[in-house]
């Protein structure tokens, strides 16, 4: 048990160690992009006619207090800490005076609840029927399988989210292909609007999973092929053990780690296909909001969504390396 905690506090403070620099080189590379908001909000203001020297230079000071621009980069480094600690990225350039942590806070639900089904499922999914192509050899379904995904493991995500819409919005018009539900709906945890949000999610987890079973099937099969020759599998086969506890508990479970370990190291790219992916359907996720953010030169919004993005991977990342050893008892925790 000592030698567990003392395994996942090390873990614990690589993770901290990677978000701080995570974190430090997206405030970096936001400060420095040629555009300042405190000018573009003056400009924006000033368009209308008000063009007084009072007015402008009253609006200026109190638009650095709000976007932390007050002093030399030490204080505005300081400052940008204390708001992230707070988790308060100040207002946004877009979408101003509404705060960048309010615009997130709607956005991640939908985000989370896409990319969490579509993970699950393409890694589940993926894996078994993987398992069972490198056991089943043989199998002509299990071998047609594995075509099938050698053909769609190199397809980006938004061609195979273009291709949806296009099969089932237009040929085939059976599911909604923009939103994240109804705009006649009132939201919240009621029937209707539960519906809506399921049936608009479809296409868009659709997308991720397609390319993510394919990854992860071929992963497994390959893993499953080299384990089935090993002397412990055939020694088993060889004393009548049961097919299926062979392929659980002497295969599956060998190979599975692996599996675990690439399911940590895969966070950042799918929720890189993600943000592509709800450009194409419109959906109202953190992935939208990031590219509007981009287009519009809001550095605040991109701050605030990259930073929420650098600690959700990591924290996944340390959640799977706080499960691996459970899982695979071969893994030293001392070590």
């Amino acid at each position: 048990m000592r030698s567990y905690l003392h395994y996942a506090l090390r873990r614990f403070a690589q993770f901290v160690l990677v978000v701080f620099i995570g974190i430090n080189l997206a405030y970096v590379i936001t400060h420095a992009t040629p555009i300042d908001p405190v000018e573009q909000s003056i400009a924006a203001v000033t368009s209308f006619g008000n063009t007084a020297p009072e007015a402008i230079a009253e609006m200026r000071r109190s638009l650095q207090e709000l976007y932390g621009l007050n002093g030399g980069w030490l204080e505005q480094y300081s400052t940008f800490w204390s708001r992230v600690l707070r988790a308060d990225f100040g207002p946004s350039l877009s979408a101003f005076p509404a705060p960048v942590s309010s615009l997130i806070a709607r956005a991640l639900p939908w985000t989370l609840g896409l990319l969490g089904f579509a993970t699950i499922v393409s890694w589940l999914l993926g894996n078994l029927l993987g398992g069972l192509a490198g056991y089943y050899q043989q199998n002509r379904s299990l071998k047609l399988l594995g075509v099938l995904a050698m053909a769609l493991h190199p397809v980006p995500y938004y061609i195979v989210a273009l291709a949806l819409m296009i099969v089932f919005g237009f040929i085939w018009p059976l599911l909604p292909i923009t939103g994240g539900s109804a705009m006649n709906l009132e939201q919240g945890w009621n029937l209707p609007f539960i519906i809506s949000v399921a049936k608009h999610s479809i296409l868009p987890a659709l997308s991720l999973i397609l390319i993510g079973v394919g990854s992860w099937f071929l992963g497994m099969r390959s893993l499953v092929s080299n384990i089935v020759t090993e002397d412990h599998v055939v020694y088993a086969e060889i004393a009548g053990v049961d097919p299926r506890r062979i392929l659980g508990s002497y295969v599956m479970r060998n190979a599975l780690a692996p599996q675990v370990t690439g399911l940590a190291m895969s966070l950042g790219g799918i929720f890189n296909g993600a943000v592509i992916t709800e450009k194409v359907f419109g959906y109202p996720g953190v992935g939208t909001l990031l590219v509007d953010a981009v287009y519009a030169g809001d550095y605040g919004l991109v701050l605030g969504v990259t930073t929420v993005s650098i600690l959700g991977v990591s924290l996944g990342v340390l959640l799977i390396d706080l499960l691996y050893p459970l899982i695979d008892p071969r893994v030293q925790v001392t070590t």
